[in-house]
C-alpha cells in the first residue's frame, strides 16, 4: 500500500496530527480531568476544535457540528500545512449556515487523532497512551464536548448537528444535557448500534489487530504502524458507505491494465488515503465507541429514553443507505412522534449521501434554524 508520509511529523509512521505539526485552523481547549462512563477518568484532556463566526450578545446563536468516524473539526476550508484534507462538508458553510448569523463550532472527537486526546497522545508518564487508552463511549465523547462548551462559555446550543457517528452524539446531547440543546439534527444515524453494524465493525477491528505491526496497540515509537490492517478496515467500511447501485453504475466489471478491477483500485485508493492521515489506534477506539452506542442503555430502552426529551428532534435518513438504513431512523421518530416526519435525503450514493447531497442536507439545516 502506498502512503503519503508528507502529512506526517518527522519520524511519524501513522497518520494524524501531533504536537509540533502546524496548527492550521485548530484551536485547543485544555479540559483537565474527564470522568468516564465506565469508571475512572482521563487526565489532562485536550480537545481540538475550529470555529466560524462569533457568539452574539445573548450567546444563543451557537451551533455544534459533530463529525463522523474518520472526520475531524475541519468542516470547511482548504487543505494545507498541518491539515491534510479539505473540509469534509464544504458547501454547508456559508451557503446554509452563515457565520454572520451563527457561531459554528466543530470539535475533533475524544479518542481522535487530529489534536484531541486519543491513543496516540502523550500520557502523564511521557509515553503514548497506546493500549492503555481507556475504553470510551459516545456519552464520554459528548461529555468532552460539553466541557468544551463550558470553556467557550456556551450554555446552550441552538442546534447540535451530526451524521453517522456524529448523529450518535447529536442524539445523546439532549439526553445527557436536556437544558443545553434547543434542536438536535440526526442525519443517517440511529438510536443504537445494530447487530449488523457491529458485525461490519468486527472484521475491521480484526484486520487492524491482526496486523503484525499492531504490537497490541503499542506501536507508537516503534517505527511501525498497522497500516495494512487499517487499509483493509477502510476497504470493508467503504463498501458499506456506498450503495450497490452506485458501485454498479460507476464501476461495473471494468478491468484495469494492472489486473485489478476498477472497483478494487477505487478501494485501494481510499485505503491509502486514510492510512496517510488517520491513526489506526484511533480507528479502533472510535469504532468500539460506536459499538457502545445505545440511547436506551440504563434508561429503560429507546422509547423510555426519548419520552421526556425536551429538545426538538429532527431526523433524516438517506434513502439508499444500507449501513444505517432508513428503518432505524424511522424507529427514532416512532419512539418520539414529535420529531416527525422522517426526512429522506434522496441519493444514489448510499450512506455517504449525507455528505455528498450538501444542498438537500443544507436546506434542511437552514429550515431548522430559521
Amino acid at each position: 500500500m502506498s502512503q503519503d508520509h508528507a502529512v506526517h511529523a518527522p519520524g511519524q509512521v501513522a497518520g494524524g496530527w501531533r504536537p509540533g505539526d502546524p496548527a492550521a485552523g485548530r484551536q485547543f481547549a485544555e479540559l483537565g480531568e474527564l470522568p468516564l462512563e465506565r469508571g475512572g477518568s482521563l487526565p489532562d484532556t485536550t480537545i481540538a476544535y475550529e470555529t466560524w463566526g462569533r457568539p452574539n450578545a445573548a450567546r444563543d446563536n451557537a451551533v455544534l457540528i459533530c463529525h463522523a468516524l474518520t472526520g475531524d473539526a475541519h468542516v470547511v476550508g482548504p487543505a494545507g500545512p498541518g491539515q491534510p484534507t479539505p473540509g469534509w462538508w464544504d458547501g454547508l458553510i456559508p451557503a446554509y449556515l452563515d457565520p454572520t448569523d451563527w457561531y459554528v463550532v466543530a470539535a475533533n472527537v475524544l479518542g481522535g487523532c487530529q489534536g484531541s486526546t486519543g491513543p496516540s497522545s502523550t500520557a502523564p508518564d511521557g509515553r503514548a497512551w497506546g493500549s492503555r487508552f481507556p475504553a470510551i463511549t459516545i456519552r464520554d465523547q459528548v461529555a468532552a464536548e460539553a466541557a468544551l462548551a463550558d470553556a467557550l462559555g456556551i450554555d446552550r446550543w441552538a442546534a447540535v448537528i451530526g451524521g453517522s457517528m456524529g448523529g450518535m452524539r447529536a442524539i445523546e446531547w439532549p439526553l445527557l444535557y436536556p437544558d443545553r440543546v434547543a434542536t438536535a439534527v440526526v442525519l443517517a444515524s440511529t438510536g443504537y448500534a445494530s447487530a449488523e453494524q457491529i458485525a461490519w465493525c468486527a472484521p475491521q477491528l480484526a484486520a487492524i489487530e491482526a496486523d503484525p505491526h499492531w504490537h497490541g496497540g503499542d506501536y507508537y515509537g516503534t517505527g511501525e504502524a498497522p497500516l495494512a490492517g487499517l487499509g483493509i478496515a477502510r476497504r470493508i467500511a467503504h463498501v458499506t458507505y456506498r450503495s450497490e447501485y452506485e458501485l454498479a453504475i460507476r464501476f461495473g466489471r471494468t478491468p484495469q491494465g494492472d489486473g485489478r478491477f476498477a472497483v478494487e483500485s477505487y478501494l485501494d485508493h481510499h485505503a491509502a488515503k486514510l492510512a496517510a492521515r488517520f491513526d489506526p489506534g484511533s480507528y479502533v477506539v472510535l469504532t468500539r465507541a460506536m459499538n457502545s452506542h445505545d440511547i436506551g442503555r440504563d434508561r429503560g430502552g429507546q422509547h423510555e429514553a426519548l419520552r421526556g426529551l425536551r429538545s426538538r428532534l429532527v431526523v433524516a435518513a438517506v434513502d439508499s443507505d444500507r449501513l444505517y438504513p432508513p428503518r432505524l431512523s424511522a424507529e427514532l421518530v416512532d419512539a418520539h412522534p414529535a420529531a416527525g416526519p422522517l426526512h429522506l435525503v434522496k441519493s444514489p450514493y448510499g450512506h455517504d449521501g449525507f455528505l455528498i447531497e450538501v444542498d438537500q442536507v443544507g436546506q434542511l439545516v437552514a429550515d431548522v434554524l430559521h
